[in-house]
């Protein structure tokens, strides 16, 4: 299923790391060492369960004191740094499904249109394709309770649709040119998703290789994709990490060593405990070790994102293009609470080769001015200008080479790329916002479908137009949602929202490599990008 909406815990969604850090032993809450004995975490823990004690049983009105302890909790860990958090119970799974790479249900991809559940697309081989289910079909009952037109949520379809595997559930549809009511039964599996979206061959030569997230088949994903651009013969590699949130360190590492050769150093952690220093170095022949790499860098690419793109321009390995990253260079362990509750806590921060710490600076206690750090970098202008980001002197490092790049927050990109904004307008915003462009797509491609499907993709890619005809009809789409057209915006976005509505038409047919194949060309980072490979070749051979 697609469309997951975030909650706060889940955009500071944290590394994950109890897998390499502890040798495969577990580590509970009870290991962590004291501080001194004027800190005693007895003492304070006598004292919060007095407290709630009290509470409970004198307080004037009655009280849930499992509210008032998840709240303490969760104000407790924000007076340490903004990535230590508190997951309570019911919103565990959930947290857990971020860096998952299946989960079980019935295997559609859906959107909510006008208070409609539609299926967008069905996994192939999955359950719902090997009953019937078609993309197009509106889901008007689940389990014979009514589910449209009653303002559903995303959480509200996971709810009705996912589940154990081996469990079943009923659905009712309604299909076009079908007068009744379709019912089929759907027994739930295991669904896989991808955290990478595409590998393909750009040209005769180039690989293009986009990555989403580290989640829990991430390498392996990347090793086949990158395995098959091999055999069709890449000789150099844009590695797209652009908005990519991060995930479990081990991903980001074994990716990594892919690219670089011998034992070079990776990234190394420091922590308050000696247990948490570790180094992570190369240690196995890489699928590509040779050959120019560009790595591509938003304020979007956190924490995993950032030790790859670190490790590869410490070593001198990749020219990383793009715009200043993120910015987080704290890792969490995920610690388990007794009522299937969950802390990610702090326990150490991690370096890239040269010796910089990525983690940006923060007030500890003040989550609000870190939550604001990328507004404030828009208005300072640092998305369109390299010249606002002002470097710290004292925190230049040199390369295994000898160039210099800098800590204090972010991997800075070796070629600044300015956001382009020039598309962009507030009507093309409303389009969107409003689910116009999406809707607009998905209509043609169900009414499409079989005329498409018989079309090569190079055949599309070089002859498919969208059409002024097509236009209109987005338009009048727009008037319906109250949307007024603005002439001179439109024109202003024409160009780019054609390549929107054909990308989004192909991976409604070919999936996310087609997306990406159409999407590129418009791409102004990925432009900019192809034509320094010969900066990259040079940074590789040491003659920058």
């Amino acid at each position: 299923m697609s469309e997951i909406k975030n909650s706060k815990w889940a955009i500071r969604l944290p590394i994950i790391v109890a897998a390499t850090l502890a040798s495969g032993i577990f580590i509970g809450a009870k290991m962590f060492g004291t501080e001194s004995q004027k800190n005693d975490p007895m003492s304070s823990s006598n004292k919060f369960r007095d407290v709630i004690h009290y509470v409970s049983s004198e307080y004037v009105d009655t009280v849930n004191t499992d509210e008032l302890t998840d709240e303490a909790i969760t104000k407790m860990l924000e007076k340490l740094d903004p990535h230590s958090v508190y997951i309570p119970p019911k919103d565990i799974d959930m947290a857990k499904a971020q860096l998952k790479s299946d989960f079980e249900g019935i295997g559609i991809e859906f959107q909510i249109m006008k208070d409609t559940l539609m299926v967008a697309g069905v996994i192939p081989t999955g359950p719902s394709e090997q009953v019937g289910l078609m993309a197009g079909d509106k889901i008007l009952k689940v389990d014979d309770k009514n589910v449209a037109s009653v303002k559903l949520t995303n959480d509200d379809v996971f709810k009705y649709l996912r589940g154990k595997k081996g469990t079943k559930v009923k659905v009712s549809i309604k299909r076009r040119n079908v007068i009744n009511l379709l019912e089929f039964i759907i027994t739930r599996d295991k669904i896989p998703t991808f955290s990478v979206e595409a590998a393909i061959m750009v040209d005769d030569k180039t690989g293009y290789i986009k990555v989403n997230r580290f989640a829990e088949k991430t390498y392996d994903e990347f090793k086949k994709g990158l395995t098959d651009l091999k055999a069709k013969g890449v000789k150099r590699l844009v590695l797209d990490l652009r908005g990519n949130p991060g995930g479990y360190m081990d991903h980001a590492t074994r990716m990594a060593d892919e690219f670089l050769s011998g034992d070079k150093l990776i990234v190394f952690t420091k922590g308050k405990q000696s247990r948490y220093n570790q180094e992570h170095r190369c240690f196995i022949p890489g699928d590509f070790e040779k050959g120019p790499i560009i790595v591509l860098v938003d304020e979007g690419s956190a924490s995993a994102s950032e030790i790859v793109s670190g490790a590869l321009q410490d070593n001198d390995r990749a020219l990383i293009v793009g715009r200043r990253s993120f910015g987080k260079g704290l890792v969490q362990m995920p610690i388990p609470l007794g009522d299937n509750s969950e802390i990610r806590l702090t326990i150490s921060r991690y370096y890239t080769p040269s010796g910089r710490s990525i983690q940006k600076p923060y007030t500890k206690g003040d989550g609000d001015a870190y939550e604001m750090d990328l507004a404030n970098r828009y208005k300072k202008g640092e998305f369109f200008s390299p010249d606002s980001i002002k470097f710290d002197k004292k925190l230049q490092y040199l390369t295994s080479k000898g160039r210099k790049v800098y800590g204090g927050g972010g991997i800075m990109p070796d070629i600044f790329v300015p956001r382009d904004t020039s598309m962009f307008s507030p009507y093309l915003g409303e389009l969107f916002g409003r689910g116009c462009i999406r809707d607009f797509t998905f209509e043609y491609v169900v009414n499409n479908k079989k005329t498409l499907e018989a079309i090569a993709f190079d055949k599309f890619k070089s002859e498919f137009k969208i059409t002024d005809e097509m236009l209109k009809d987005l338009i009048k789409l727009g008037e319906k949602e109250k949307i007024k057209y603005v002439e001179k915006d439109f024109n202003r976005s024409k160009e780019y929202l054609k390549n929107i509505l054909k990308s989004m038409i192909a991976r409604g047919i070919w999936n996310m490599n087609g997306y990406y194949q159409i999407s590129l060309e418009k791409d102004e980072v990925f432009i900019q990008a192809m034509k320094l490979f010969d900066k990259a070749d040079k940074i590789e051979k040491g003659k920058f």
